[in-house]
């Protein structure tokens, strides 16, 4: 079976993750792909199979009699897509031999337009996947998932020689608690890719330091005609407490290696104000500078409107994996290589967000990331091309070939 064609199969199954659920997964739905997953493991020949009761799928294909030395290369990819557009699959469409001009998404009055995306015409005279204007697509994973098992099954019918290799497939990844318990020793690996970036050739090591920030703000409320002296309005303490962060520092007005402020949410009225802020910079140092700050405003205002005012938690969420793959640059050169055996010409550029492969990473596991094909992930415009989905599953055999022959 092509990539793509497993990939429009796993598109049917509603996996939204939750990032206010205090389960493990976060959504009892993401079994059911997990599930799926696991028997269509068990069908393909690999070995030691599972899924434990948190929802990471577990396999591995033993290595071929007498590459059992070779170092033990794991492929992982998430299930999960990003919530706020309900539990419900994703309406597929495709578009053969695609024109490269701009393509109305189902009824939903969304358009993809080269204007917005300046890339499209790049995928002209290729099958365009797109959705119909109410979900995400869902190549941010599934695209990866699909791409490894193509992968294992292409070794597998082929006879194509290798060293141990480890499958794995996380819940979560999108609300940051993907690689949280996955099972590092259980997987089997030396070294692993993610196949979670975006387009075709991309190839990255470096990520972002990240940090969620949850201020809650207690305000005094009393009858406006008698607040003089009295009031303390949480939503202008919110205001304020936003007005004091750099303003030039925002996802809109940074790019590269530039880090940033963003604020996600604010629910405020007069009583109380709760927000969550999350913080980026490629830069250690930077970015402890950038959660200095979020205390000094903290430290301001308390001092403005006493302590009992605001309250602020800075949980940190990943590092920056190039540290852990710095000393493995196998792991890069093998990718490139093998892109390039593919006709793909590898692009390497940081990553301006996160992974499985950065906390995976520090848990002993050095694990950069690789494209898994999409474009203009996390909403509705997703889409993706089915060439690209399966060339990046010849890509993934011929890194496992590579590490079998080195």
């Amino acid at each position: 079976m092509k990539a793509h064609e497993r990939f429009l199969n796993y598109t049917t199954y509603a996996t939204e993750s939750r990032e206010e659920s205090p389960t493990n997964p976060s959504s009892k739905e993401q079994f059911a792909l997990a599930n799926a997953l696991a028997e269509e493991m068990k069908g393909l020949g690999l070995e030691d199979v599972r899924v434990d009761e948190h929802c990471y799928v577990y396999g591995v294909l033993p290595a071929t009699p007498g590459y059992e030395k070779k170092p033990a290369i794991g492929f992982i990819a998430h299930m999960d897509t990003v919530e706020n557009y309900g539990q419900k699959p994703t309406k597929a469409r495709l578009i053969p031999n695609y024109d490269g001009k701009a393509v109305t998404l189902g009824d939903s009055g969304l358009v993809l337009d080269p204007a917005v995306f300046p890339h499209l015409p790049t995928l002209a005279g290729k099958t365009l996947i797109v959705t119909d204007g109410t979900t995400p697509l869902g190549a941010d994973d599934k695209a990866g998932i699909a791409e490894i098992m193509t992968a294992v099954e292409t070794i597998i019918e082929k006879k194509i020689p290798h060293g141990k290799l480890c499958v794995g497939f996380t819940p979560d990844e999108e609300i940051g608690r993907g690689a949280s318990l996955f099972d590092v020793p259980g997987f089997g690996a030396d070294f692993a890719y993610t196949v979670d970036s975006g387009f075709l050739g991309l190839l990255e090591y470096e990520n972002f330091n990240a940090s969620k920030v949850m201020v809650k703000i207690r305000g005094l409320n009393v009858h406006p005609g008698a607040a003089k002296n009295k009031m303390k309005n949480a939503v202008l303490i919110a205001n304020e407490f936003i007005s004091m962060l750099p303003a030039a520092e925002t996802p809109a007005h940074t790019e590269g290696y530039e880090g940033f402020f963003h604020v996600r949410y604010l629910n405020a009225t007069e009583s109380e104000a709760k927000m969550q802020i999350i913080i980026r910079d490629h830069s250690f140092s930077k970015f402890e500078a950038r959660e200095a700050t979020v205390r000094m405003i903290e430290k301001v205002l308390k001092e403005k409107y006493g302590d009992e005012t605001v309250d602020v938690q800075i949980i940190e969420q990943y590092r920056n994996m190039e540290e852990q793959v710095r000393p493995h640059m196998h792991l890069i050169e093998n990718a490139k290589q093998a892109m390039r055996e593919n006709g793909v010409e590898p692009v390497i550029v940081p990553i301006r967000g996160g992974t499985d492969g950065a906390t995976l990473s520090y848990m002993g596991l050095p694990c950069p990331n690789m494209c898994a094909g999409g474009y203009a992930m996390h909403g509705p415009y997703e889409h993706a091309a089915c060439e690209d989905i399966d060339k990046i599953a010849d890509i993934v055999v011929s890194i496992a070939k590579l590490y079998a022959e080195n």
